[in-house]
């Protein structure tokens, strides 16, 4: 196994990842550990070159240290992706990644991300104690999926009681982009409150189950974005809020699940400029890390904990709206600055 340092100037830490026995190609980048270990998932998607792959974890390593700070949370920010086709994975390959992160010693915890399943971690961590989201064991918290969903869910009904003046989701229309583990989640949350459903995914499979599942309408993936409806949830990969998508948007609000929803911190600012509210995504998304947070900080009440952590980021949420209507500027700018005040406080001994 080859493993490769890479220059990153806005990183603390960021290696390539070779095990040519096993044909795996991956990335680890380690953006932050200013308030703690760095936390953050592991992807493995098909990336057209190696270029993307490791702009893809330069970003979302970034974000994982907004999210984590959002979240108050002990924790840095790092991610890390594997270069393939997730249904053609191997033992073997994990085998070999997990090494890597051992080699780290501690300064990176990774846990399921898109691509990955608990039964994949529990097979890294039979090479590397530095890994989470395990299925059983001490302090497992399992799939995080459920708990990313609820704080998403609960990410809508705040941003709708913001822009429509009521938290009630019977009767409005939600645009669901992804159908994964997260964006499945959230459609039943969405469908039990009483909210009318239009989804699209790569799997047709999928789609088809979710529109017996949900009774939802269904799109074809390029049409989502561009469906009338209250709220856009986007719950799949990042970038796709941009200046081509926005002029397009038919809908009052966005919040979802997909990290990096942005494309640039210009677009924060035409959403805001279109009057479409906007929920951060780090703020919206970041149950999962928080499920997560459990067993890396080895937390005994883990349903205690998380309440408690989910609640105090829909507060977060409110606060970053009431904000930014008093300034007129967009959320996303609020969220910002208000990770940068978070992360002055005094690293957790």
């Amino acid at each position: 196994m080859n493993v490769t340092a890479i220059a990153a100037p806005t990183h603390e830490e960021v290696i390539r990842v070779e095990d040519r026995a096993s044909g795996l190609i991956g990335f680890i980048a380690i953006h932050s550990t200013e308030l703690g270990p760095a936390a953050g998932g592991l992807r493995m998607r098909h990336y057209p070159s190696e270029a993307a792959a490791l702009e893809d974890v330069l970003r979302l390593s970034r974000g994982m240290t907004f999210k984590n700070a959002a979240a108050d949370l002990p924790l840095g920010g790092g991610k890390a992706v594997i270069m393939g086709d997730p249904k053609a994975k191997t033992a073997a390959q994990l085998r070999a990644f997990a090494r890597a992160i051992d080699g780290l010693s501690g300064r990176y915890w990774t846990a399921e991300d898109m691509g990955m399943s608990p039964a994949d971690m529990a097979v890294m961590a039979a090479v590397t104690p530095y890994v989470a989201g395990l299925p059983d064991g001490n302090f497992a918290s399992g799939d995080p999926s459920p708990i990313t969903a609820r704080g998403i869910f609960n990410a809508i009904r705040i941003t709708a009681k913001h822009r429509f003046g009521s938290p009630v989701l019977a009767g409005r229309h939600v645009a669901v982009q992804g159908l994964g583990h997260v964006g499945w989640h959230l459609c039943k949350l969405l469908r039990a409150a009483g909210a009318d459903l239009t989804v699209a995914d790569i799997d047709a499979a999928r789609v088809a189950w979710a529109a017996q599942s949900f009774g939802a309408a269904t799109v074809a993936p390029d049409e989502i974005l561009a469906v009338e409806a209250d709220v856009l949830a986007p719950c799949a990969i990042g970038g796709v809020l941009n200046a081509e998508t926005i002029p397009a948007l038919r809908v009052q609000a966005v919040a979802g699940g997909a990290n990096n929803q942005l494309a640039t911190e210009a677009d924060g600012a035409a959403l805001h400029q279109r009057g479409i509210l906007y929920a951060p995504d780090y703020v919206a998304n970041a149950g999962g890390i928080i499920n997560v947070a459990t067993e890396i900080l080895r937390i005994e009440d883990r349903e205690g904990f998380v309440s408690e952590k989910l609640t105090a980021l829909d507060a977060t949420l409110e606060a970053i709206f009431i904000r930014a209507a008093d300034r007129a500027v967009g959320p996303d700018r609020v969220a910002d600055e208000t990770v940068a005040s978070k992360m002055q406080r005094p690293r957790a001994a």
